[in-house]
């Protein structure tokens, strides 16, 4: 499989972005454009052997703990919601992107538009929920709305499973991709392990972490966690 070339597009200073609200709807459109554009296309794409791997024990784990309704956050085409539902869940997915979601119902799955940061459903609706590379598309305080709303949803003791790409150093910009024409470049927000672990042990216990290298000798690697989310009162 042909890797593609990676370029982050250092962000604008601060000063050259004098209002947050507006980096932020600019960010958001950037990602609608390009996501709805992608979707057909990311449907027929493969998810990877080791991300598999990943789900399959997440979905052993919750039958095992008797667990029924999974939410996905950024579910994309559907290509995970798929097989949660399959495995015999009652699953929800979410995505920004109406393309997307559009893809996923099309798949038969219920899907619906809906922001990580403010998620329509009442408190305690599920018992788990699934995100994959997604939070990383966040910034500080998105990110922090998003795990509070992720902890707001799930029933205390909820297992949430998260995975985002990250690295040895914070970097934050717009990720350019030589050679796709989907859209404006994305915003990404890479985080260290560190960061990471602190910022979802805010919201629950870390039972499981593990990180995988983009490639042999890399930095940039992707962080995955299943966290025990505390009640609202406690997170």
């Amino acid at each position: 499989m042909r890797r593609r070339i990676l370029r982050i597009l250092p962000m604008t200073s601060t000063t050259d972005e004098p209002d947050p609200q507006a980096a932020q709807e600019t960010r958001r459109a950037n990602l609608l454009a390009y996501y709805d554009a992608e979707s057909a296309d990311r449907a027929r794409r493969p998810i990877p052997d080791w991300r598999t791997a990943a789900q399959r024990k997440y979905l052993a784990r919750l039958t095992d703990e008797r667990r029924r309704t999974v939410l996905e956050i950024g579910c994309g085409p559907g290509r995970d919601g798929q097989v949660i539902a399959a495995a015999g869940f009652e699953y929800t997915g979410t995505d920004l992107s109406p393309g997307m979601v559009e893809v996923a119902r099309a798949a038969g799955l219920d899907a619906r538009v809906a922001s990580a940061t403010d998620l329509p459903f009442a408190d305690h609706s599920f018992d788990a929920a699934w995100s994959m590379s997604t939070l990383m598309h966040l910034d500080d305080t998105e990110l922090d709305q998003a795990l509070a709303e992720v902890t707001r949803v799930l029933v205390p003791g909820g297992l949430f499973a998260v995975g985002m790409w990250g690295g040895a150093e914070l970097t934050v910009g717009h990720l350019a991709e030589p050679g796709q024409d989907y859209g404006p470049p994305r915003y990404f927000h890479r985080r260290t392990d560190a960061v990471v672990r602190e910022r979802l042990g805010e919201r629950g216990d870390i039972e499981t972490w593990w990180t995988r290298p983009s490639g042999p000798g890399s930095s940039h690697r992707y962080q995955y966690a299943v966290v025990r989310s505390l009640s609202v009162s406690g997170g």
